[in-house]
């Protein structure tokens, strides 16, 4: 019961706590990502500060608290708001991203691993190139053609996840193809395709979802890095990463700004890793 705790609800309570709050960030009491308050940058968490009420005119008297509950980074941008609504940005690529190597790689692996021969020769080639070319090549040459924004980067990371989803497809259509539910199929002259999406194609989509959570928790870290060279989105859009960037350069005044959103990044990895393990685990004897 408790390993089940910790290796299953734990992460899977943390996950959904961050996927509801980037869907309600709009409606939640916070103020908006980028307004800067520079009487406060750096703020320590925990900072409460009186703000006045204005109108279009005029300041009015009456005032408010502001409570800055992770502190401000170096602009004075709440740090609360600004990884709520970055969570929709290393959330949208880190589910985005795989879905796409998920379904064509998934295909691939499929038609690969069932026709053998000729065909299977063929995509496992193309697999083989797309390993070989440098990714960040590919993500520069996007960048600079399409510019740097969030579907340029999901599309790019999307297709250098291809191969590896063809890889786990074709090994377990490799493992299915001679089993007695699929020989029975073509015996009773069931075609090709119907045996590969009635009978194939259910017992492998188990194995790629669970797959799909370890490459989720890859395509979030590599955003992260990626903010670092100016390849995922720009300012003043916030994301995980391009906070962490950002914290860098007070990281000895103001250590928050940068170690507040990487501990969120950490925690969120870390979650999906456990979660793609344990559920790998309850898999396997199927």
């Amino acid at each position: 019961m408790i390993s089940r705790l910790l290796t299953f609800w734990m992460p899977l309570t943390w996950l959904l706590f961050v996927t509801i709050c980037a869907i309600t960030a709009g409606w939640l009491p916070l103020p908006a990502p980028d307004i800067m308050d520079y009487d406060h940058q750096n703020a320590s968490p925990g900072t409460m500060v009186i703000m006045p009420k204005e109108t279009t005119a005029e300041a009015v008297p009456g005032a408010r608290n502001q409570v800055y509950w992770l502190g401000t980074d170096s602009m004075g941008r709440d740090m609360l708001s600004r990884i709520i609504i970055g969570a929709r940005v290393s959330l949208t690529v880190g589910g985005t991203a795989p879905l796409i190597g998920l379904v064509i790689g998934g295909l691939l692996g499929l038609v690969a691993g069932y026709f053998r021969g000729f065909t299977e020769s063929i995509i496992i080639g193309c697999m083989d190139v797309i390993l070989a070319f440098p990714g960040l090549v590919l993500l520069l040459a996007m960048g600079f053609y399409f510019g740097t924004n969030l579907w340029t980067l999901i599309l790019s990371l999307g297709f250098l996840s291809i191969p590896a989803f063809c890889r786990v497809s074709r090994a377990v259509t490799l493992q299915l193809a001679n089993r007695e539910f699929v020989l029975a199929a073509k015996m009773i002259g069931c075609t090709n395709c119907s045996i590969m999406v009635r009978e194939i194609l259910p017992n492998i989509a188990i194995p790629l979802c669970v797959y799909g959570l370890i490459i989720m928790a890859l395509m979030i870290v590599v955003e992260g890095v990626l903010s670092f060279l100016g390849l995922s989105v720009p300012p003043p859009t916030p994301s995980w990463g391009g906070m962490i960037a950002a914290g860098r350069e007070v990281l000895g005044e103001a250590p928050h700004v940068c170690l507040i959103p990487a501990a969120v990044l950490f925690l969120t990895v870390l979650s999906l890793n456990i979660l793609g393990d344990t559920l790998r685990g309850w898999a396997r004897p199927l």
